[in-house]
Parts: C-alpha cells; sequence; structure tokens
C-alpha cells in the first residue's frame, strides 16, 4: 500500500518536459504544457537544449528549437508555483559567466524556483558550430570547474577565482539567486565517470530514457561517489519517454495500458528514482492536454489511491 511519503506517488514528483523543440514547436504548446502542468499540480517543466546542429539523423528533432533559458524565463513569468528546469544545458557550448548571470537572474524572477539542469554534450559538430570546438575534448573537466566557479558567485563571494578556464581578480556579481549558493544543480550523464561526478559536485542526477534496473545501477554509483565525497545523496530522477496508448508498450517508453505504466514507476521507485519529467514527444497542444490529463487521472491519480 502506498502512501503520500512514497516516490512517485505525489503529483509534485512529476514534471512535464515543455516541448520547444521538435517540428512543430510552438509558444502556444509551451505555455499549454506549463499551464496544464501548474493547473494538475505537477511538480515541474523542463526545457531541452541545443544550439545549431548539424544534418545528422541523431540530431534531426533539435533542428527547429527555441531557446531553453529564454523559454525557461519567459514561462517562469507565466506560472508561480511549479519548478522551472533545464534537461539539460550544454555548459561547455557558453560562456559560463554569461551563464552565472542568465541562471541567477531567473531564480531570482522566479522566486527561487529554478534547478540547474546541466550536461557535457554529445554533438562535436555542434560544439565547432558555435564556436566551443577546442572545449570538446575537456567538457567534463569544464563542466567542473563551471560548477564551482558558480558556487563562488551565487554565494556572494567578491573574491578572485582561478581556474584552467575561468579567472578574474577584481569582480562583483549582483543580484544573487535567491537560493544563493544551493540552487540546485542536477547533472544529467550517462558514462559511469560522469554519473560518479554527480556524487562529488551535485544536488541530483537525472537519466535521459533509462530502464528501472539501469536506474538502479547508476543510483549505486551516484551513492556510493557521494559516500566518498562525505555529501547528502542527491536526487535520483530520470527523463522519460511517454504514450497513453496501449500500442507503445515497453523497451524505453513508458506507456501500454494504465496499470503498465503504474507497474513500471513502480520499478523506477524501487530503484531510488523519486522524480519523473514526462515527455510525450507531442507538439499539438491540444494533444498535449489531453495526454497529460489522463496520465494524470489514470496513472498518478490510481497509483496514488492503490
Amino acid at each position: 500500500m502506498t502512501t503520500p511519503n512514497d516516490p512517485l506517488t505525489s503529483r509534485a514528483d512529476f514534471g512535464i518536459c515543455v516541448p520547444n523543440y521538435r517540428p512543430g514547436a510552438s509558444p502556444l504548446a509551451m505555455i499549454a504544457a506549463a499551464e496544464t502542468a501548474e493547473r494538475l499540480g505537477w511538480g515541474s517543466l523542463w526545457t531541452t537544449d541545443h544550439l545549431l546542429v548539424d544534418h545528422s539523423e541523431r540530431a534531426a528533432e533539435y533542428a527547429h528549437i527555441y531557446e531553453a533559458l529564454s523559454v525557461l524565463a519567459w514561462l517562469g513569468g507565466q506560472t508561480t508555483s511549479v519548478r522551472l528546469g533545464i534537461s539539460v544545458l550544454v555548459v561547455p557550448m557558453r560562456n559560463a559567466v554569461v551563464l552565472a548571470k542568465e541562471l541567477a537572474t531567473i531564480d531570482a524572477l522566479t522566486n527561487g524556483r529554478l534547478i540547474v539542469g546541466v550536461g557535457i554534450g554529445w554533438n562535436e559538430i555542434e560544439f565547432g558550430n558555435v564556436g566551443a570546438g577546442d572545449v570538446f575534448r575537456q567538457r567534463g573537466a569544464f563542466l567542473e570547474e563551471t560548477v564551482a566557479m558558480w558556487r563562488h558567485l551565487w554565494g556572494g563571494n567578491d573574491g578572485p577565482f582561478e581556474g584552467r578556464f575561468h579567472s578574474f581578480s577584481d569582480a562583483r556579481f549582483s543580484p544573487l539567486p535567491v537560493q544563493g549558493a544551493d540552487l540546485p544543480i542536477w547533472i544529467g550523464a550517462h558514462a559511469d565517470k560522469a554519473i560518479e561526478r554527480v556524487g562529488r559536485i551535485a544536488e541530483g542526477y537525472q537519466s535521459t530514457f533509462a530502464e528501472p534496473d539501469d536506474m538502479a545501477r547508476r543510483a549505486e554509483i551516484v551513492r556510493r561517489s557521494a559516500a566518498a565525497a562525505g555529501r547528502p545523496m542527491p536526487t535520483i530522477a530520470s527523463r522519460v519517454r511517454a504514450r497513453v496508448s496501449a500500442a507503445d508498450q515497453g523497451g524505453r517508453i513508458l506507456g501500454g495500458e494504465s496499470s503498465d505504466m503504474a507497474a513500471l514507476l513502480d520499478g523506477y521507485a524501487d530503484a531510488g528514482v523519486s522524480q519523473i519529467a514526462l515527455d510525450f514527444a507531442e507538439t499539438d497542444a491540444d494533444v498535449l492536454v489531453k495526454h497529460m490529463e489522463r496520465f494524470d487521472r489514470e496513472v498518478i491519480s490510481a497509483r496514488a489511491d492503490a
């Protein structure tokens, strides 16, 4: 029997991946997703990040994309309670000081609702397209130093910062984020080495389309790394492709009958996942709202009442 404290039984444990990308993505669908999430009492909404992708098949769905932080700031001004996250921001493609300012501003303007999802990226051609090709082979180290630099600035420290990629000796940073240096950073990663980084420097881990058995293994890597660093266990979250159709069942898709989806959520909860971001891969506003409402009614409510 579930209780309100069990993982993935509260609406606040679920979020929506806003359709800011894919062919057909539009402001209408994005605002519909955000407003529906808040109306239903879901806990978070997430934007997706790319800038200038190539013509490869893997990158095709990112060719039409609204910039992730701009969308998040826009949606933050039209919502009041839902958390705002990036899933995930490719940090090494950007100027990290500018990012520190943008992220602090969003958090300040939205009364401390930001979750900073970050990653190192995978598309070497895209790095070159935005003038960051020289960072691609060093992007893990770049991300780690960037997080340290952000903490330095967000904590109100006016002293110098000396690093391999960033350094300044005379600088003042204001306004600070509402959440200060504790502004939560979640890392998205697949490789074990990158997952270990979560336990050392982050407050959360977000996978992409990983199944429960693999999530349990990854959560254990995070747990060991956090314990070795003397840090609390980070939040374990998963971004999951969802279909509210019996025809789309199994694999990396959360689909099938309502009972099938509830059973898969049980698997994620048993693996240590406490937050799910749902990606319905839908850009039609009316259809997306119907999917969200059905999932809320037939899966979240049913599982909470089980």
